[in-house]
């Protein structure tokens, strides 16, 4: 794939909170480049810009104080931006301009943060069970086997992160075990409970099954040591 002067690359790059992400620059060959730009704007934050000249090896940086961004080697080497660790306040847009003798190459990214969500499982009363999944950003969304007699609730947290219950009712008595399924960008959580009668007005109920999660690992890389958890952003292409 060949490169073309002012026609930026675009990526929409999911991010698992408290990882590590590693955005890269368009795929020039070093002696060539002039100028390493980086233009980051997050919400509320001043307009923050990285610059690197590579010939007086020159750095400047402007509104640029959060320490958890930083180059990950020498910029005249890999002029790439490296976020150590995630946080949700990093969601925003990310471009890293390259200057050359032939022109202006882009990598534009939105970084989205994520946060797998916590999920539990209870029975409320008699023939009643309860399916939370707590925080999570973007929502989760919740499902039942079979299906129920369902209220659903939500409660955003202002930070992005939206905790989603459903309570749900079965009045035929020959449902005994009831499944709850949670799905996220981040994972899928599965857990399941045996309906019992329950005396003096409520009391939790015992799970028959330990929650499975399965992992879909696109650009997600969760439930790994934090130091293996890397998410690299490069984009395909050859040289100009």
């Amino acid at each position: 794939m060949t490169l073309y002067p002012n026609r930026p690359a675009n990526t929409s790059l999911p991010v698992l909170v408290d990882t590590k992400a590693y955005l890269s620059c368009p795929p020039i060959v070093l002696t060539n480049t002039l100028l390493t730009i980086w233009e980051i704007a997050l919400r509320d934050k001043p307009f923050c810009i990285r610059t690197h000249r590579r010939y007086t090896k020159e750095i400047i940086e402007t509104n640029c104080t959060d320490k958890r961004m930083t180059w990950p080697d020498r910029p005249d080497q890999i002029p790439a931006l490296q976020i150590d660790p995630v946080a949700i306040t990093h969601e925003g847009h990310y471009r890293c301009e390259v200057a050359t003798p032939d022109g202006n190459f882009q990598n534009n990214y939105h970084l989205r943060v994520l946060v797998a969500p916590e999920m539990t499982l209870f029975q409320s009363e008699n023939r009643t069970a309860v399916c939370k999944a707590a925080a999570g950003r973007p929502a989760a969304r919740i499902s039942w086997t079979p299906a129920g007699d369902c209220v659903p609730e939500h409660k955003d947290w202002g930070n992005g992160t939206v905790t989603v219950q459903s309570t749900c009712h079965w009045a035929d008595g020959n449902v005994s075990i009831v499944s709850c399924s949670v799905s996220h960008e981040t994972g899928n959580w599965s857990q399941s409970l045996e309906l019992n009668q329950i005396q003096g007005g409520g009391g939790a109920a015992t799970g028959t099954g330990v929650g499975v999660r399965s992992h879909r690992q696109h650009h997600i890389l969760a439930a790994r040591p934090r130091s293996q958890d890397v998410v690299h952003a490069e984009h395909a292409g050859g040289h100009p």
